[in-house]
């Protein structure tokens, strides 16, 4: 497999390097996710009680809307990669803890917010949050999640980790707009897709993944190296999302499956099968996303459509790309346990997809 980088911002492009991954690591991918989360359990036993502590509000609302959706579980991936950082670069104190815990509010926040924009009735496999409590008390637990992860932020006394989460929490506001704006519209390219996905998805992972460098205070190169490993996965697991909307069911997605159709979202799965497709099909894409006049038969003829056109295998080996330049930014770091359980991560986010 080839690992690189991904240019982004002002990162530096980290040189093209051949691994082996098949040597780096022995584990199966479908394991991974399991094997880190293994790794960190003290770690991340102590990060849930945090949550559990600072979502605590004497307005009885709060914590019982926060712990709906919290409590719906979710892989915790974005916490899980706080931690195995800070570990990988041979931190052995505590500030990675509450750090960790501002990461996972800081997602759950765009959750309830996402939710309320794209009118979801599913998160996680269970009702969404709006659709038991309304709207408006979904956006201000939202901004009550925000504060406390900001709180967390200023506990650290880091102004270089305040720095990187709040401008990671302002990339990803700027990227659900980016998304707002390109939705319905079927001429959206495939650059535009790229920069929406790494606002709104990856900048919360390469933030996630370059504080734990920051922590236990390594050079700027290993920093560097963490941010790029924590985008290019990012966009790896949102490219493979956007796959699975069309092919997973509901149980497994955690949401309804072909919801980005119904929604006129414009997802990479999409924009391939538009721009190879004929005549006859460009008109079928405009009425169903731009004009959204969908039919009960209109989803199973997209994904056929897609099918037709080899847009949902492009899309994973669109991820696998992404998942290889990931692997190649940790070259920087020693062979060692942690190393290998980040890169099965790696795999983990594309395999999700088979």
């Amino acid at each position: 497999m080839w690992c690189g980088a991904f240019p982004y911002a002002n990162l530096e492009i980290f040189l093209a390097v051949i691994i082996n991954l098949d040597q780096e690591r022995s584990r199966p991918p479908e394991a991974a996710l399991d094997h880190l989360t293994s790794m960190v359990s003290a770690d991340l036993t102590q990060v849930n009680e945090i949550i559990l502590q600072r979502m605590e509000s004497q307005v009885g609302l709060i914590p019982q809307l926060a712990g709906h959706i919290i409590a719906a579980g979710g892989k915790r991936l974005r916490p899980l990669l706080t931690l195995a950082s800070a570990r990988l670069c041979g931190y052995e104190g505590r500030q990675h803890l509450g750090l960790a815990a501002s990461v996972e509010f800081i997602h759950t926040a765009t959750l309830l917010h996402d939710d309320v924009v794209d009118d979801s009735g599913l998160r996680r496999g269970r009702a969404a949050a709006n659709t038991l409590w309304g709207n408006k008390a979904s956006v201000l637990v939202g901004d009550f999640l925000f504060s406390r992860a900001f709180q967390l932020m200023v506990a650290s006394e880091s102004m270089k980790v305040l720095d990187i989460l709040s401008s990671a929490s302002a990339v990803i506001a700027e990227g659900e707009v980016q998304q707002l704006l390109i939705t319905n519209d079927p001429e959206t390219s495939e650059a535009a897709y790229l920069d929406v996905v790494r606002a709104k998805t990856a900048k919360l992972f390469s933030a996630a993944c370059r504080i734990g460098a920051v922590v236990a205070k390594r050079p700027e190169k290993e920093e560097e190296a963490l941010e790029s490993f924590g985008l290019n996965l990012g966009i790896a697991f949102q490219l493979v999302d956007d796959m699975l909307d069309y092919l997973a069911p509901s149980d497994t997605l955690g949401k309804t499956a072909g919801d980005d159709f119904r929604e006129g979202k414009m997802t990479l799965p999409v924009i391939l099968a538009y721009y190879r497709g004929s005549k006859t099909e460009r008109q079928f894409w405009r009425r169903t996303l731009e004009d959204m006049e969908q039919k009960p038969s209109d989803l199973e003829k997209a994904v056929a459509c897609m099918k037709r056109h080899s847009a949902l295998d492009d899309t994973v080996e669109r991820a696998r790309h992404y998942a290889a330049l990931a692997c190649g930014a940790l070259a920087v770091f020693p062979r060692g346990e942690m190393k290998e359980a980040l890169l099965g991560v790696a795999d983990f986010c594309v395999e999700r997809a088979y």
